[in-house]
């Protein structure tokens, strides 16, 4: 069977290089990345490709995002050496490599709209943005230029989960504990991010922009019975908004926005979420993704298990192909 890895991530050299050298990248930042070479060594990561047949990438950037490392004075110069350095290596190795998506300096709307359609216009097949922007949302009008130009390119979103310590878990603390919140916090980030993309009308607005939710939607589709009952009852529990008449003016159920959205498989390798994200997107919303090189092997983990459970599920053969690559190529535009 032939893989098409939707979403992993890589640090092309000379962006990596300025990131230790950030401010960030002195502390905790510096000291997880550095720790994963196939993060940034080209030569290592190749090896981890190679070890799995018939198998290969579309490159997006390592986390954090540009704008919680540089300044919006500095942000629109970083995107662009990680653009350009991303589609060096796709253009060097494409045996290894067939895509990357563009990340953004989304602290500069402004550039990062500009920023978008250079990088899409010089070959990108997504654009990665997070779930917020600095803490920030990311649906303000602000933000509907960067939408406009990704639609009308009729390329994707990679929408990644980003929650800092900063964001506490309770009210009077200074920063979230035990790293709860990336691992509970960045699947829960990922629904208010969906949710704030259908109810600021986005998705009215752009109904063509496609949205692929990195990590299978979040808490997306273990909650959809949650999600097609409270949305739809919007507006009960509030008296300072007049969220019935938001919920009534848009075009759609709330809930048929979120089955609209596409999930990958980036689930550490793990069945029960993979059968519940599968039953919720519906195979031909779903992409097979690994989030390569963040499994405790620091390259194959992720690969290795989640091909497993790929494998081990009673899918028809034609629906196993569309999730594990021609969904990409279709939404990638890849060659087939």
């Amino acid at each position: 069977m032939r893989y098409i890895d939707a979403f992993n991530h890589f640090n092309p050299k000379r962006y990596f290089d300025e990131l230790l050298l950030s401010p960030s990248g002195q502390k905790d930042i510096g000291k997880r990345v550095r720790g994963i070479p196939a993060l940034y060594d080209l030569d290592l990561r190749k090896k981890v490709v190679e070890q799995f047949p018939d198998y290969t990438q579309v490159l997006s950037l390592g986390l954090p995002m540009i704008e919680r490392l540089w300044g919006p004075d500095k942000s629109p110069e970083m995107a662009k050496i990680a653009n350009d350095g991303l589609a060096e290596v796709v253009a060097k190795n494409p045996d290894h490599f067939v895509g990357y998506s563009a990340t953004l300096p989304m602290n500069n709307p402004d550039a990062a709209a500009k920023e978008a359609e250079r990088a899409l216009k010089n070959g990108a097949n997504a654009v990665q943005i997070g779930t917020n922007a600095n803490g920030g949302p990311i649906d303000g009008k602000e933000f509907w230029p960067i939408y406009e130009v990704i639609e009308k390119s009729g390329k994707p979103i990679l929408l990644h989960p980003a929650r800092s310590r900063e964001m506490i878990d309770y009210a009077g603390e200074v920063k979230s504990k035990y790293e709860i919140c990336s691992v509970l916090g960045w699947p829960f980030e990922t629904g208010v991010a969906l949710s704030r993309f259908i109810f600021s009308k986005i998705m009215d607005t752009y109904p063509t922009l496609k949205i692929v939710s990195h990590h299978l939607g979040g808490v997306i589709p273990y909650l959809d019975g949650r999600i097609a009952h409270s949305f739809d009852q919007m507006g009960v529990r509030t008296s300072d908004e007049d969220y019935e008449s938001l919920r009534k003016s848009l075009k759609k159920r709330p809930y048929d926005y979120f089955k609209d959205f596409y999930g990958d498989t980036a689930i550490e390798g793990t069945r029960a979420p993979m059968v519940c994200g599968i039953d919720f997107f519906g195979v031909d919303h779903v992409l097979f993704a690994s989030d390569c090189p963040f499994d405790k092997e620091k390259g194959p983990g992720y690969i290795r298990s989640t091909i497993a459970v790929l494998e081990s599920l009673d899918l028809a053969p034609e629906d196993r192909e569309k999730i594990s690559y021609k969904n990409a190529i279709k939404m990638f535009g890849l060659k087939g």
